[in-house]
């Protein structure tokens, strides 16, 4: 017996045991996403990409993913950068306050979201003292406080995966472009940026997809006025209920992740190995 029959006997188990738990449920969703009445059936997806009411949840769930990522990587950056540059035991109380809201439950930290974010709730009752927006204003079952919910969740995604990369960047790189003259500033985008990019587009990818799955927080804090997709599909399961139907727009969300999916396996598996 060679190496190489060896190695496949022993991932087996493994193999055997994913392709039950995913790639099963994945063929009997595309197969229930094409069942009809008379036979295989397209009309599911025309259905959604003919409606502009579903063609806009789809919009919203790219657009605020995107938002949400942007917003991320803006803030996850410059805190992992920090994290760096301070002493040992700084470092570890910081990285223990990244992880420590995942020690929590989505649920848990969506219904804080929910109590601070609220018509009288903290941070709506501070902006109207200090006379910022009016009487009226309010956070809750807005795009505005999905993002503010997300981004609370998916920081820490960010801020690890763009960190395990800056702790392998030479500290001496940046020291020789201050001395050649370079800026803070400057030697921040000419030699951190370009390095920590994998980090940056690693914490993008678990960011961008984490978020277009996203029902619990979305649901709490955007409410049934502001739906996404995962929203959507779970409305066509429980109140229509049209499984078909729900199982042609899951299948969507998952080709629109592939397609994310796609170009940085391709580039990351090019440039790094």
């Amino acid at each position: 017996m060679n190496d190489r029959t060896e190695n496949l006997l022993l991932a087996l188990p493994g193999i055997l045991l994913l392709g039950l738990a995913f790639f099963l449920p994945i063929a009997q969703m595309l197969l229930l996403s094409i069942s009809g009445p008379d036979g295989p059936t397209l009309s599911h997806f025309v259905r959604f990409l003919s409606d502009p009411y579903y063609l806009n949840i789809l919009w919203r769930t790219v657009r605020l993913s995107l938002l949400i990522t942007l917003i991320c990587a803006l803030i996850g950056f410059p805190l992992a950068y920090i994290m760096t540059k301070v002493g040992p035991k700084l470092r570890l109380w910081l990285v223990v306050m990244v992880i420590l809201p995942l020690m929590t439950s989505v649920v848990v930290r969506t219904f804080g979201w929910m109590v601070l974010l609220s018509r009288s709730g903290l941070i709506p009752e501070m902006l109207r003292d200090m006379g910022l927006v009016g009487r009226t204003f309010a956070l809750m079952q807005t795009e505005t406080a999905i993002v503010i919910g997300m981004v609370q969740v998916l920081l820490p995604f960010m801020a690890l995966s763009i960190l395990g990369v800056l702790t392998r960047i030479d500290g001496r790189l940046e020291e020789a472009a201050r001395t050649m003259g370079c800026s803070f500033l400057a030697t921040i985008r000419t030699v951190v940026l370009p390095l920590a990019l994998p980090g940056i587009v690693a914490g993008s990818l678990l960011c961008f997809t984490l978020s277009a799955s996203s029902f619990v927080t979305p649901n709490l804090l955007g409410g049934t006025r502001i739906q996404v997709l995962a929203a959507s599909i779970y409305k066509s399961v429980t109140a229509t209920p049209d499984w078909p139907f729900a199982a042609a727009q899951a299948v969507i969300l998952f080709a629109g992740i592939l397609l994310v999916l796609a170009p940085y396996i391709k580039l990351t598996g090019t440039k790094h190995g």
